[in-house]
């Protein structure tokens, strides 16, 4: 094993203040994933196989893994703080698992919010009665090595997506979005304005209040045949 790139670990990394981070709960995805432009939410492929039915909203603590192993999953546990959550690039292999029950109950303890891996896991009836939230591509029975190498703390790419350490993972029951920290607050004040401004609207729609113009629009400027 060779030191370096491939085989490295950052304890510390920039960190969002938590009250930004945890704003982030009080959006939707598709309302999060409209304002990046619909280019920041994660594969659907990867979805919630555990902790159904809340938002998830922290921190990336970032691992790569060579497919199959998790060495530094486990490692991870120790670098992540309180209320991150641990993406895992595990280079959407579906040969071995990344993670089970037991990893996910420690890592409940130490009161990480939750995992995305952009591979597979085992032990999904256990990850349901732990109640403990995690995505990922699927589950199987091949469990992990424990030999390395990879990385913590440094770009990964998980679900086609680009998550640096201390990027804002959301996560509901549409899926996954990534927000990067650098924008965090100009979104959320742009998030704010939308819901602001679209709880009339949506209001009128409730009592069967609309029309369609604005389609009418842009199919005449796009010229389409319209037939009586």
């Amino acid at each position: 094993m060779h030191p370096g790139v491939g085989f490295r670990i950052r304890k510390t990394t920039d960190r969002l203040d938590r009250a930004v981070v945890a704003e982030f709960a009080e959006y939707e995805t598709p309302e999060i994933s409209d304002m990046l432009n619909r280019l920041y939410a994660v594969d659907s492929a990867i979805t919630r196989l555990s902790g159904h039915g809340r938002m998830l909203a922290g921190s990336a603590t970032t691992v790569r893994v060579f497919p199959g192993d998790n060495l530094m999953v486990h490692k991870s546990l120790d670098i992540a703080e309180p209320g991150d959550v641990v993406v895992v690039a595990a280079g959407g292999s579906f040969s071995n698992a990344v993670l089970g029950d037991t990893i996910s109950a420690k890592a409940k303890h130490r009161g990480i919010a939750g995992f995305v891996i952009d591979g597979v896991v085992r032990d999904v009836a256990g990850l349901r009665e732990l109640d403990f939230p995690v995505w990922a591509r699927g589950a199987t029975s091949v469990g992990p090595l424990h030999r390395g190498p990879g990385e913590i703390n440094y770009s990964i790419a998980c679900g086609g997506v680009v998550v640096n350490p201390g990027d804002v993972i959301v996560g509901d029951d549409s899926g996954l979005v990534v927000v990067p920290k650098e924008t965090a607050g100009e979104l959320l004040v742009r998030l704010r304005g939308f819901k602001a401004g679209a709880a009339g609207y949506l209001a009128a729609v409730d009592r069967g209040e609309f029309d369609n113009r604005w389609a009418d629009q842009i199919l005449t400027n796009l010229n389409c045949e319209v037939t009586p």
